[in-house]
């Protein structure tokens, strides 16, 4: 199978187009329904699954990434998993519609995630929906969720654009350490002012506390350093700007 196949209902593709999903139906059949591996995902450095799940009547398509199909890394610790599910559940709690439903679950292959499939045209990446000025407020909030949850691999081709002309960010399991480790495409709003509303829906939950489906999945150290970027980004109101251009991703794309 072929990830830059644009999804489409016929015999060449297993990906399956469909029309808009809301979280509360997702969170349902992925978290409950009955997972049927499709096939392998290509240029994965680790396991991952396409795959049908039905819950009753319901069919969706998700990726799933098992704790087994983990490839070691020496920075981060086993069971990146774990940190796609608390990509999701802070985006969700920001209420920001930019990371995919993703769910707990003990699947074919054990315990892993299971994320929400977007059918899009996967030629497209962040440098073709920047281009976009109706994207930016999208894009500025992806930015700050960037730099709240540290995120390593923000890639441009781990942002996909819906049919709806929706944005969502996937690949998101080397997230959350303690250290400083950010590497992002999204360094285009430096030095800009952070828009009023994401300033406030940090603020808000930073005021809230963070809800303990978070807290769960990362450990004490970890927890600390999200509130600590959280409050950086309320107080300073900017952009950060890398002047050195090294906290960049490679690839790009």
């Amino acid at each position: 199978m072929t990830a830059s196949h644009h999804p489409a209902d016929d015999d060449e593709t297993p990906f399956r187009d469909r029309g808009p999903v809301s979280r509360d139906l997702a969170e349902s059949v992925l978290g409950g329904g009955e997972i049927e591996l499709l096939g392998r995902m290509p240029w994965s450095s680790n396991m991952t699954f396409l795959a049908d799940v039905r819950l009753d009547d319901q069919l969706l398509q998700g990726i799933y990434k098992p704790h087994k199909g983990e490839r070691p890394l020496w920075d981060f610790p086993s069971g990146l998993y774990k940190r796609e599910v608390a990509s999701y559940r802070l985006a969700k709690a920001l209420d920001w519609e930019i990371i995919p439903p993703t769910m707990l679950r003990d699947g074919p292959l054990g315990p892993g995630s299971l994320q929400l499939f977007i059918p899009c045209d996967f030629s497209i990446h962040y440098f073709h929906i920047l281009e976009e000025e109706r994207h930016h407020h999208t894009l500025q909030r992806f930015c700050a969720f960037d730099i709240a949850a540290n995120s390593t691999d923000r890639k441009g081709g781990h942002m996909l654009l819906d049919g709806q002309d929706g944005i969502w960010g996937i690949d998101n399991g080397l997230t959350f350490h303690a250290e400083f480790k950010l590497r992002t495409v999204i360094w285009d709003f430096g030095d800009e002012n952070i828009p009023a509303d994401i300033v406030t829906d940090l603020g808000r939950l930073l005021e809230q506390g963070l809800p303990d489906d978070i807290c769960e999945l990362l450990d004490p150290f970890e927890v600390d350093a999200l509130h600590t970027r959280m409050r950086a980004l309320v107080r300073e109101g900017r952009f950060p700007v890398d002047p050195g251009g090294h906290r960049y991703p490679w690839p790009l794309v």
